[in-house]
């Protein structure tokens, strides 16, 4: 099936989210402080390190600052923590974090290169592994997240299943039509904002990472763009 990298990186999430909610939320606040800035530096130099992977620095940039105007348009922030604060209410969670963790770990496991790759290659050929290990990575980072931030981490499998089953049931049809410059530049971006999240942790500067989203495909668009002139 060609969503079953998919249903098992979702599965991961909530599973290992369960167990760092209810298993290590007792932690005292001076090693959760520790916890969350180990985290946002490890985010920062993952981030960082896929954007080196780009291969054209103008486009990075463009699609950074148009991808941004349009999600600051469209206010993906605004409308992803009034969604989480209407999950707490709605489901009883008191934490208050509810939204922070629901966000905060939505962007970081869904603009991942791993996640638009193996995403790809589950609908290109069956081949899974790399959402697999996708699956591994996110739920030692669910039980981190969950820890520090609650429940709302293990809703964030809800965005995982949306956008990989999305992109893998695109995959199955067009893929074939992907470059792999496309793929690469597509990651660079991804991973940028990444990095942005760990600024965020690190208390640095709050950036609306989401609101950085629409950049990712904005080189999709230039390539389909440069193929028809």
């Amino acid at each position: 099936m060609i969503f079953t990298g998919t249903i098992v990186n979702a599965a991961a999430i909530v599973v290992c989210a369960l167990l760092g909610t209810f298993i290590i939320k007792n932690v005292p606040e001076r090693f959760n402080e520790i916890i969350i800035k180990a985290v946002g530096l490890s985010v920062l130099f993952v981030g960082l390190s896929g954007a080196f992977d780009n291969e054209n620095v103008m486009l990075l940039i463009i699609s950074m600052v148009v991808g941004s105007i349009i999600g600051e348009f469209i206010d993906i922030d605004g409308k992803m923590n009034k969604l989480g604060d209407l999950a707490e209410k709605k489901l009883g969670f008191g934490e208050g974090s509810f939204s922070k963790g629901f966000v905060t770990a939505s962007i970081l496991f869904c603009t991942g290169s791993m996640a638009i790759v193996g995403a790809m290659n589950s609908g290109l050929s069956l081949d899974h592994n790399m959402l697999f290990a996708k699956s591994i990575l996110d739920g030692v980072i669910s039980i981190v997240f969950a820890g520090t931030m609650g429940i709302g981490v293990a809703f964030s499998a809800i965005p995982i299943l949306i956008y990989e089953g999305g992109i893998t049931l695109i995959a199955s049809f067009v893929g074939e039509f992907m470059t792999q410059q496309m793929i690469t530049e597509m990651s660079a971006v991804g991973s940028l904002i990444i990095a942005g999240i760990g600024f965020n942790f690190l208390d640095i500067k709050q950036i609306k990472v989401a609101n950085m989203i629409p950049a990712m495909f904005v080189p999709c668009v230039y390539f389909v763009f440069l193929g028809l002139i």
